[in-house]
């Protein structure tokens, strides 16, 4: 008896494990790259790394202190240290500074 294969790319996602996450670009200052960090004021502090599209890290398209909303997921990968994941393909949503204030305000308004 033959066993379906447990995981590969025709497996769906879980869409139940990712939420929406505000995060910004900006330069590390230990290196000089261009980074991606969760903004203050969510569940995940801003020192979380995020693992995401190198295109959010491409300072020609995107300068420094760019806001973005994605889709992430909080995951460990083999016990490691944690961080968020946010899957390649899926759309990005770049957000002016009203309308990250906006989010993070109705993330609070929830959370209470």
């Amino acid at each position: 008896m033959r066993l379906p294969p447990r995981s590969g790319p025709s497996m769906a996602r879980d869409t139940w494990a990712y939420r929406d996450v505000a995060v910004e670009s900006f330069l590390d200052p230990r290196d000089g790259a261009l980074r991606i960090r969760p903004m203050a004021g969510q569940a995940f502090a801003p020192t979380l790394a995020v693992h995401c599209t190198r295109r959010l890290r491409d300072a020609t398209l995107y300068p420094p202190g760019t806001r973005f909303l994605l889709q992430a997921k909080l995951t460990d990968r083999l016990g490691g240290d944690p961080f968020l994941y946010a899957w390649h393909g899926d759309p990005v949503t770049v957000l002016s500074a009203a309308e990250a204030k906006r989010f993070l305000a109705e993330f609070r308004r929830g959370r209470i």
